[in-house]
């Protein structure tokens, strides 16, 4: 795959950004972490030679001088939030950062709980658990009137009732868990009552996207839009940088909207605003780092693609308002982009095989061009099938070759059907590749497929049936862009 994005640039680039602002406001920097530290897949597939983890390295340049707060919710502790893209609670995600943060050698000062109220069973476990962790634990408070009664908020009674984070570094990341935790509230209160105890400090805010040097309508800042549809985020010119520099800036509508409210606060803490727009907040350099914006926008217009037959089969699982706009959203999207959902040329190729064979089918898109595709059978799952033939095609091996033997496989169906209590054999994806790691131990050809296994990441997927969750994190680890058929596999049942 052609690199189109200078990932040790960025790193580079964007460390030493973050040190200049740390000095613009005389040494305490409060940086406002949005989207995700860790696991940014988005930004890599819309980036080819993006890292999933180019911001956590780009952090580890500046660990001397960085501390972490991390920032949740105590009303999604209470109502047992769920992380979408990972399965889990806010709560166990904090637990998850913090012991991802240490294993690298990033310091964690705090955990922040925001809008707390009164005692909760299941905050007070929580804090328990970071207790015993020794980690320092801070109560913020709702602010009646935030974010629109500044004369309140900018007072011993607004943030001033906050408990003030004792903070030991000069660069501070707020980051959390998901949207809504807080975490612009945290940095503005720690201005504030570091101020009154006469500490100099800054804030800063931290969003790859979308990414404010390029068109507004750049089929990658669309891309996040779509990444967003289901929360109807609107990318939009910065009014207040076209104003004041004359010059188009790209920000997105909440922070345009909310920038009057911020502008005013910065004003009752430091009697002036460090900042004449929004975008004279961020520090985001992703944009100075892509060396083949063409190559940019293809990645962008297949995610884009990704994106919208995820909303269609999100809205076939759960058809409310909510999924049903997101459709439409990206449908739109895809119209300004010029493009249709064949744009990804495996959805054409997974769709002719299936009306071939009349069974479901898959196809993936190496990464010379070349379309493979696979069917299910009696044996196999259509992805299953679309894998082995994708490797044997990468590694030249004739098709007529087994990459998995009989005595291999037998087992496994005897194990699905007999003693799990399952009538459907057909192997997926996870129980193929098991299968054939199997066999690399007896099987010279099997272990030579196997080594070209991490070939595929990056490839495109479509399948014509909806996938099972588990094939789903499969496929996801091996890097791999999967996409479905907003259709229910109807599974043979079998007797015996």
């Amino acid at each position: 795959m052609k690199l189109s994005f200078d990932n040790q640039k960025y790193i580079e680039l964007q460390s030493k950004h973050i040190k200049d602002r740390i000095s613009q406001f005389g040494g305490k920097l409060y940086l406002e972490f949005g989207g995700k530290l860790f696991d940014d897949y988005h930004a890599s597939r819309v980036l080819p030679g993006f890292k999933p983890d180019s911001k956590l390295q780009m952090l580890l340049q500046l660990k001397d001088k960085a501390e972490i707060v991390i920032v949740v919710n105590t009303d999604d502790i209470e109502k047992n939030k769920i992380r979408g893209d990972l399965g889990i609670t806010y709560d166990l995600d904090v637990l998850r950062l913090i012991d991802a943060f240490k294993n690298v050698g990033l310091y964690v000062g705090s955990v922040v709980l925001t809008r707390f109220e009164s005692v909760h069973p299941a905050v007070t476990k929580f804090e328990r658990k970071l207790t015993e962790q020794g980690i320092k634990i801070y109560h913020h408070y709702t602010i009646a009137g935030y974010p629109s009664n500044v004369e309140k908020i900018v007072s011993d009674d607004g943030f001033g009732k906050n408990e003030y984070i004792e903070t030991e570094r000069e660069l501070v990341i707020v980051t959390g868990p998901g949207p809504g935790s807080g975490k612009m509230a945290v940095c503005l209160s720690q201005l504030y009552n570091d101020n009154k105890r006469g500490i100099k400090a800054g804030y800063a805010k931290f969003e790859t996207f979308p990414i404010w040097n390029k068109p507004l309508r750049h089929p990658v800042n669309l891309a996040y839009e779509a990444a967003t549809a289901d929360l109807n985020d609107v990318n939009m010119i910065d009014p207040y940088h076209l104003e004041k520099y004359g010059e188009m800036a790209v920000n997105y509508n909440r922070d345009v909207e909310i920038f009057p409210v911020l502008d005013a606060i910065f004003k009752g803490i430091y009697g002036t605003s460090p900042y004449n727009s929004p975008t004279d907040m961020g520090v985001n350099m992703v944009g100075n780092c892509i060396v083949d914006d063409e190559g940019v926008c293809d990645a962008s217009k297949r995610e884009m693609v990704r994106r919208y037959f995820d909303a269609l089969c999100a809205c076939r699982d759960d058809d409310t308002e909510r999924n049903r706009n997101a459709v439409q959203k990206t449908e739109l999207l895809m119209q300004q982009a010029g493009i249709t959902k064949n744009y990804r040329k495996v959805v054409e190729a997974a769709k002719q095989k299936s009306a071939e064979c009349g069974a479901p089918a898959a196809a993936i898109e190496l990464a010379d061009g070349r379309i493979i595709t696979g069917k299910a059978t009696d044996l196999l799952e259509s992805v299953s099938a679309m894998l082995l033939n994708a490797l044997k095609e990468i590694t030249s091996i004739p098709d007529e070759i087994h990459l998995l033997a009989p005595e291999v496989i037998e087992p496994v169906q005897k194990l699905k059907c007999q003693y799990l209590s399952r009538t459907y054999k057909k192997l997926n994806v996870n129980e193929i590749l098991i299968a054939l790691s199997i066999s690399a131990h007896t099987s010279a050809t099997a272990a030579y497929v196997l080594k070209h296994l991490p070939s595929l990441a990056g490839c495109d997927i479509h399948s014509t049936v909806m996938l099972p969750s588990a094939d789903m994190e499969v496929l996801k680890k091996l890097g791999l862009n999967v996409t479905c058929e907003p259709k229910y596999q109807i599974k043979e049942i079998f007797i015996g």
